[in-house]
């Protein structure tokens, strides 16, 4: 492990304006977004549609790093340029997603756990060969009004995610830590900050007893939000104010950046709390972004599997990016969505 170079290839991640775009979409994941569009999920139209986000002019001012799913590492431009390649070709990092979904735990009713553990040394190496310089795995705590998750749950994730963790720095890779718990159901947002909590104390005692160096990784949690049923959803103030308590409580001031999941807002929303949050001032870390949805819902919706519609696409990406860059600074306004 190069300490020196996981911390370079941290803060290139999350330099000034600059966030993560989660291109690391499963199969059956984009599938669901295809077929949202009425476009059939072949390997050439994923391929494709992976291409035009990626020779977008203009993104790699406020795209410091993108996260790719293993079919889209292996694949190439039209021109026969590997993906990885092209994108550190114009100062984009490649980075790649690890693990294998979450899964039931079992005896713990209602508690997920992330699998893909087994083999991973392996393949840290086989795509480090093959140009990406993160990773990342996704934690997913599901969450209620009371029960869940238990607290064997949240230890079990945290465990995971350190194990996953300390074998990308032994690869040479920047680890991304995702525990995302997640907004559905009707809980409020003070039962999501409670949890949220629990959480992220439990993944930093991990990753410190995995020996885990904090400089070389970055953290991608969920905002503390109210769920997606629950009668009183939290103004973007309250938010933003919810999250950064939460963060400061339990995220070390080592860790180079913080870079949030939408988890299901909508694109101006999580731009929105983005923005209310760098705009409350400096904090201890990066205040950044990895969005999937929250930066593809628009190139999606301009696409539509139509080649003539990739040039107006590749500009809905761009806008986005753009959007999510002037929030790094406390600079956007929601009035700018509609302008």
């Amino acid at each position: 492990m190069n300490i020196v170079e996981l911390k370079s290839v941290a803060n290139a991640i999350v330099a000034k304006q600059k966030g993560v775009l989660a291109a690391d979409e499963s199969n059956p994941t984009i599938k669901k977004r295809f077929d949202s569009i009425q476009v059939e999920s072949t390997e050439e139209n994923r391929r494709r549609y992976r291409e035009i986000l990626f020779t977008a002019d203009g993104i790699e001012q406020y795209v410091g790093g993108v996260i790719l799913f293993d079919e889209t590492l292996r694949q190439s431009t039209r021109e026969g340029v590997p993906f990885p390649t092209l994108l550190s070709s114009r100062g984009i990092i490649p980075g790649i997603k690890v693990d294998q979904g979450a899964k039931a735990l079992a005896l713990c009713p209602g508690d997920k756990v992330t699998e893909g553990l087994d083999g991973l040394r392996e393949r840290l190496a086989e795509f480090r060969q093959l140009g990406a310089q993160f990773a990342k795995w996704r934690a997913v705590i599901e969450i209620d009004e009371r029960d869940i998750p238990s607290q064997f749950g949240i230890r079990a994730n945290a465990h995971a995610l350190a194990r996953y963790a300390a074998l990308c720095q032994e690869a040479g890779l920047v680890p991304i830590v995702e525990p995302e718990v997640l907004m559905d159901g009707a809980h409020g947002i003070e039962r999501c900050e409670v949890v949220t909590a629990q959480v992220l104390e439990a993944v930093f005692a991990e990753l410190d007893a995995h020996r885990v160096q904090f400089e070389g990784m970055l953290l991608k949690p969920n905002m503390v939000i109210a769920g997606k049923k629950c009668a009183r959803q939290a103004g973007v103030q309250e938010v933003a104010e919810a999250t950064l308590r939460c963060l400061r409580r339990y995220v070390p001031a080592a860790v180079p950046g913080i870079v949030f999941l939408s988890g299901g807002q909508s694109a101006e929303d999580a731009t929105d709390h983005l923005n209310a949050m760098n705009a409350m001032g400096t904090q201890p870390w990066q205040v950044s972004f990895s969005y999937g949805r929250a930066l593809q819902a628009p190139v999606l919706a301009a696409w539509r599997g139509q080649e003539s519609n990739a040039a107006t696409a590749q500009q809905a990406l761009l806008r986005r990016c753009e959007l999510n860059g002037l929030a790094r600074d406390g600079k956007y306004d929601r009035a700018m969505d509609h302008g």
